[in-house]
């Protein structure tokens, strides 16, 4: 009796797992139906048609964004492309799997919101980025000045600018400081105007002085024609302020600073100019009388 009672067990465990199997293959045969096969194919076609529109795209901010705009703002538009590409083909898997993106778009609502609190001062570099890129005000290899730090720029990012200084050191200039504050870029026009301030001494010929310094761009090659050089005075102190102003192009301007300063100095000897300076008289004065030191 109760072998028969093992064995009708034991029937009924395999009719189990037979039903099992069958209905696991069944499921199966569900799922890989027409309707199923002919939607994943659609998907399918879809996403490769997402990546061919994303390639050729990239392509197009390749050959034709290089040229109208900037190095930085070219990384910044494939940056923007890549990650557009890849959130919509990231919703899109969700919507194949019934995801509703409603509740996706509120959670990340929520995250945004909280993200943005805890980094209110990224958030603030970021926005300031996208001003900066936007506003086309500097690019890479540009000399600027920002605050107390100057140097030669390095990248452009969404949330600083780096630059190395003269003295070889990296600096990272957050976006929101640049916004915030006066940003000078000297390499932003070709040609710039110096000014050199001279000396004079009130007992010189002013008129011959100023014919002399005028002889000095044309002893400077780098010194350009046009805008044409300029000399004149400009006030009065402990000497007679002449002020010469000349243009260059930007990569000559240490060159031009050494041509014009050692000029100065070679017409006025070579026409008797004096040019002035601070100069101190020791008066030594014997009979306990203490020394006196005048200066001029």
């Amino acid at each position: 009796m109760e072998n028969t009672e093992s064995v009708g067990t034991v029937v009924a465990h395999t009719l189990s797992d037979h039903l099992k199997n069958v209905l696991h293959i069944d499921a199966l045969r569900a799922y890989i139906a027409w309707p199923n096969l002919i939607k994943f194919g659609i998907s399918a076609v879809t996403i490769i048609l997402f990546y061919i529109i994303y390639r050729l795209v990239k392509r197009v901010i390749k050959k034709r964004a290089v040229a109208k705009f900037q190095p930085n703002t070219v990384v910044f538009l494939n940056k923007i492309v890549s990650y557009s590409f890849y959130i919509l083909i990231f919703m899109y898997v969700l919507s194949l799997f019934g995801i509703s993106l409603k509740a996706v778009w509120g959670a990340a609502g929520v995250a945004g919101l909280a993200i943005g609190f805890a980094a209110q001062t990224s958030v603030s570099n970021l926005i300031s980025g996208i001003f900066v890129l936007g506003e086309k005000a500097m690019k890479i290899g540009d000399y600027i000045s920002v605050g107390d730090t100057s140097g030669t720029v390095d990248t452009v990012g969404l949330l600083s600018v780096t630059v190395h200084t003269l003295d070889n050191q990296m600096v990272r200039i957050p976006n929101s400081t640049i916004i915030n504050t006066n940003m000078q870029n000297y390499s932003y026009f070709p040609v710039r105007r110096l000014v050199f301030e001279i000396p004079i001494k009130y007992e010189e010929n002013l008129s011959k002085a100023l014919a002399s310094i005028k002889r000095v761009p044309a002893l400077c090659p780098t010194v350009l024609s046009e805008p044409e050089p300029v000399a004149y005075y400009d006030g009065f102190s402990a000497s007679v302020v002449l002020k010469l102003a000349v243009w260059i192009n930007n990569k000559d301007l240490l060159q031009t600073k050494n041509d014009v300063y050692m000029n100065i100095v070679k017409v006025c000897d070579e026409d008797e100019i004096e040019l002035a300076y601070t100069r101190y008289d020791v008066a030594i004065v014997s009979g306990g009388k203490t020394n006196g030191i005048n200066q001029e």
